[in-house]
């Protein structure tokens, strides 16, 4: 007999309900079982976030860094990219602080990718849509066209590496913890980054040390992002075919908590071993080499 000739195997949301249902000895009936099991479904890929490293979310991030004089400069900047809409952009000066003028919310400048966008640092609250903002040390006035998104940032789950790039070379900085930082006892000290603190906020940032001294070096890391929602029973999910067996069996211990008590014990063995199996799998490969040394013989 000829094989298929095709490795396209995938299932849909719909599908993974279906399955999972199955293996609780259930049918999916209603529309609320779809309901409950989507919910079921996103939350179990929230406690996938905390189980570590899902090698498939994660993205190279670049971002230009923000110097305003040779005094002043941003250290703080969102993991991700905040974009507001102006009606003109050319005057606003790299670095200054925006104010909306009925909101009173500020941000700063960290570039202007077009004339009619700024890419700006965690508003400091929210902005209104239509108003007015006017730059710190520009002058300029321009009309904001809505409250910038934070969608991009918040789907941020940690920062993994980090270098800053200058004239073509990359340069490895180290990460420290925020104890380490809050001991730092000149914090506005510019020069090279060499170190950076993650905060780990709802809307999460990064603190770079030594501050910028120009407005040319560039931050250069990989950021873990969250898996894309379940939203719809035809939607298929964000992740790779090694991880269906992980992701079938963990619904069907979900639902069965709620549905089927009797089988949970079973199914929570199943889920257990079938994610196991695929995120041991899921890891980066690194050439190994083991070279003795004279120091390890020991003389019996």
């Amino acid at each position: 007999m000829a094989i298929s000739g095709s490795a396209n195997f995938d299932l849909d949301v719909g599908d993974i309900i279906e399955e999972a249902f199955e293996r609780c000895g259930l049918e999916a009936r209603t529309g609320y079982d779809a309901v409950t099991a989507r919910r079921s479904l996103n939350l179990m890929l929230a406690d996938w976030a905390n189980r570590g490293i899902n090698l498939w979310t994660v993205r190279q991030f670049s971002q230009t860094l923000a110097q305003l004089s040779s005094t002043s400069a941003i250290e703080v900047y969102p993991i991700g990219t905040i974009t507001a809409t102006v009606s003109d952009a050319r005057d606003y000066s790299v670095g200054e602080v925006i104010t909306g003028d009925s909101s009173g919310t500020t941000a700063n400048v960290i570039t202007k990718p077009s004339d009619s966008t700024l890419t700006i640092t965690v508003p400091s609250g929210a902005f209104t849509a239509s108003e007015q903002i006017t730059g710190s040390t520009s002058g300029a006035v321009s009309q904001l066209s809505a409250d910038p998104s934070l969608e991009d940032v918040q789907n941020t789950i940690d920062i993994l590496d980090m270098v800053v790039r200058r004239s073509g070379s990359d340069i490895a900085i180290n990460r420290m913890s925020r104890g380490d930082y809050l001991s730092i006892p000149d914090k506005d000290t510019q020069g090279r980054a060499s170190q950076f603190f993650v905060d780990r906020l709802i809307t999460p940032t990064v603190t770079i040390w030594p501050v910028p001294e120009n407005s040319t070096d560039t931050l250069i890391y990989y950021r873990l992002l969250r898996i894309d929602d379940a939203d719809t029973s035809v939607n298929t999910m964000e992740v790779p075919f090694r991880f269906l067996p992980s992701l079938v069996s963990g619904l069907a211990y979900c639902i069965a908590m709620k549905r089927a008590p009797t089988r949970m014990a079973d199914l929570k063995i199943s889920y257990e071993e079938d994610f196991f199996r695929a995120a041991t799998e899921d890891r980066d490969r690194t050439s190994l080499q083991l070279v003795p040394t004279a120091n390890s013989i020991q003389v019996m």
